[in-house]
């Protein structure tokens, strides 16, 4: 094998194809990136840990067709490190040199052999834009879990229904709704899949910068996989087994309460206020008509206040927090205006956007907090 490629290319499809290699791989292949170089002057780099799947295509100079597999992290340090040069890779016995300017580096290969075979891209169900894809899945990922011994909560619920795709994560505490629009493959297509947060944020983040984004499924089938694709990467999961709990019913039907705040000042107020409130201890909103008071701390210890401009309909009311999971929620929001609808003090708080005070709030987002009791 030997191939000749501009060093930007090459670290930037190395650094993608290796970003999700595992830390402690079960096997020491799994560490490594597959390069397959082929005599029309493609240049294809994959990886796989049995979970999730990358691949890219590059096109390059190749000179002697041919596979290699050597390890991904120290290739990707390395194409990183290289001076503004093209970069000439060629297999020297069981080992590949890397040439750039007056650079040169030696690698050890791994077995190509015994590197397992990468799952086939499922079946394309539609496409969806980029940048609709990446800002949806950040606004939900943040309520996903991050514990892994409750395995279904660590994914994020893709439901299918025509022209519509609706996005689901919960942690218990917390519950973030994104309903967005995409283009399927077949009208009036309606599936649903369990897609880990981790690996579902990784793929928005890597592939959204593109303005349309292939998303494809397969359920069903033994084997069930969604895969995501988009200028020439493609990255295929394992879907998440189990049947994840009826969230949706959580949403109040209605609301006989609620405020408007601007969004910019309440988070920089909760900051401030929530420097005193100790580990697990929460901040409080006080709703009256044309305020909110956000406080924190009590008794002997450290103590803070501040009051902002609030529209307020229905009666006065006092909730209390956990401080980042307030956060979290006001900071997905993409609005100037945050609506609060309550039902009571102790029942869950619905977060919504608004492009104004006096507006109709956008529920395309919904993130549903629910508050710490406290003594009144």
């Amino acid at each position: 094998m030997k191939f000749r490629v501009e060093r930007d290319v090459l670290a930037e499809a190395v650094t993608w194809t290796a970003r999700s290699l595992p830390t402690r791989p079960p096997v020491p292949v799994l560490a490594g990136v597959r390069l397959e170089a082929d005599s029309s002057g493609v240049v294809q780099l994959s990886s796989f840990d049995y979970e999730v799947s990358a691949r890219s295509e590059i096109a390059a100079d190749v000179s002697e067709p041919g596979t290699v597999l050597v390890s991904g992290r120290l290739l990707a340090e390395i194409a990183r490190a290289l001076p503004a040069k093209p970069v000439d890779l060629a297999l020297d016995g069981t080992r590949v040199v890397v040439t750039c300017g007056a650079s040169r580096f030696t690698l050890l290969t791994m077995p190509v052999e015994e590197y397992p075979a990468l799952p086939a891209m499922p079946a394309e169900v539609g496409v969806v834009r980029g940048d609709e894809l990446t800002e949806a899945v950040a606004q939900v990922t943040v309520a996903a879990s991050r514990d892994d011994t409750l395995p279904l909560l660590t994914g994020v619920r893709m439901e299918i229904e025509g022209d519509l795709i609706t996005l689901l994560a919960t942690d218990r505490y917390r519950l973030a709704l994104r309903t967005l629009p995409w283009t399927p493959a077949t009208p009036g297509l309606s599936a649903v899949a369990l897609v880990r947060a981790r690996t579902l944020s990784d793929a928005a983040k890597s592939l959204g910068g593109s303005d349309q984004v292939t998303v494809a499924l397969a359920t069903g089938t033994g084997v069930d996989l969604i895969g995501f694709e988009a200028g020439g990467r493609h990255t295929t999961s394992l879907l998440v087994d189990g049947d994840y709990p009826p969230v949706r019913r959580l949403f109040p039907e209605e609301s006989p309460i609620h405020a408007v705040v601007a969004k910019a000042a309440l988070i920089e107020a909760a900051k401030r206020v929530s420097l005193v409130a100790e580990r697990n201890t929460p901040i409080r909103l006080a709703f009256s008509a044309g305020q909110v008071v956000l406080d924190a701390g009590q008794g002997d210890d450290a103590q803070a206040s501040e009051a902002l401009e609030a529209s307020l309909t229905g009666e006065d009311i006092t909730v209390a927090f956990n401080p980042q999971y307030l956060l979290d929620g006001l900071g997905a929001l993409s609005t100037d205006f945050v609506r609060m609808a309550f039902t009571h003090p102790n029942k869950p708080v619905e977060f919504t956007g608004q492009g104004s005070l006096e507006g109709e709030d956008d529920r395309s987002y919904r993130y549903l907090l629910v508050p710490i009791r406290f003594a009144s």
